[in-house]
């Protein structure tokens, strides 16, 4: 009845077994009702080290996609072509639109780069949803998460190209979170939390009250949040009760030891080759 997370791809290497880094997040999650995976890196790391780690991507009952970055599904070719038969890809709708990041004179496009037909052509069969639902016994995706906090903004950087043209903000409103229950309490999966933390775990708690958190593992999207932020969200995780923090990926170097100091025991820094099991 446990539940078992190994991180294929994240920023960087936690165990010497020839394993790649890279600016992504993947994670394969084992739970009773069936094996997923989690978002798919870049495209650069992911069957080598699931290779590493032993892991055979074709066995995956489903694949869920956090949100439409290149940095969680341009490894869908990789997950979808070391399989033989089609399989499910749990997302929202909005994951294959345009997306940029534009600050100061920068721009570049960072959406997914596979057009839908080329992804079903090799496998995938899309099963798109906007709300909470629940994929299998006891797993769960949270779905569009409402923006309640005042101190977790949106990503102004990130953005969309207006009808009228000229750039407007991205809502992002596709970041969601697979969510799994455990004897031991909640396991939350995370891909960027791009809604927030606080938001994200609120909208569980709504969905399914009174199961006690015990592990949340993903991006937080902190390495953006300034001091303030940062102190607002550790007050309010404590609101939450969560066992065990799993922070990666866009995190961040700085406030993921900031986290670590105030967590102490209950903080884990979840890179390539960390495996966590609840249960």
């Amino acid at each position: 009845m446990s539940v078992k997370i190994r991180v294929l791809c994240e920023n960087s290497v936690a165990a010497p077994f020839g394993l790649a880094g890279e600016h992504g997040w993947a994670a394969w999650v084992e739970t009773p009702a069936g094996t997923w995976l989690f978002d798919t890196g870049q495209g650069v790391a992911l069957a080598r080290n699931a290779r590493a780690m032993g892991v055979d991507l074709g066995a995956a009952k489903g694949i869920v996609l956090s949100h439409g970055h290149y940095d969680h599904t341009l490894g869908l070719p990789d997950a979808l072509t070391a399989r033989t038969d089609p399989v499910s890809v749990f997302a929202h709708p909005d994951v294959f639109r345009a997306r940029y990041w534009v600050k100061d004179d920068a721009e570049r496009e960072i959406g997914i780069r596979y057009k839908r037909e080329y992804l079903e052509s090799i496998g995938a069969r899309f099963d798109l949803a906007r709300g909470f639902r629940e994929i299998a016994p006891g797993v769960f995706l949270t779905g569009e998460i409402p923006r309640r906090t005042p101190f977790e903004p949106v990503d102004p950087s990130m953005k969309l190209v207006a009808d009228s043209g000229g750039w407007c903000q991205d809502p992002l409103l596709d970041d969601q979170s697979l969510v799994v229950e455990s004897p031991e309490g909640l396991v939350v999966v995370l891909g960027c939390a791009h809604a927030g933390l606080v938001n994200t775990l609120s909208l569980i708690r709504e969905k399914l009250p009174n199961r006690p958190f015990h592990t949340v593992v993903g991006g937080t999207h902190l390495g953006f949040a300034d001091g303030s932020q940062l102190h607002a969200t550790l007050e309010h995780l404590e609101e939450f009760g969560i066992r065990r923090l799993g922070a990666a990926h866009c995190t961040g170097l700085a406030n993921g030891a900031r986290l670590c100091r105030e967590l102490g025991d209950r903080y884990v820094f979840a890179a390539v080759g960390t495996v966590l099991e609840v249960g």
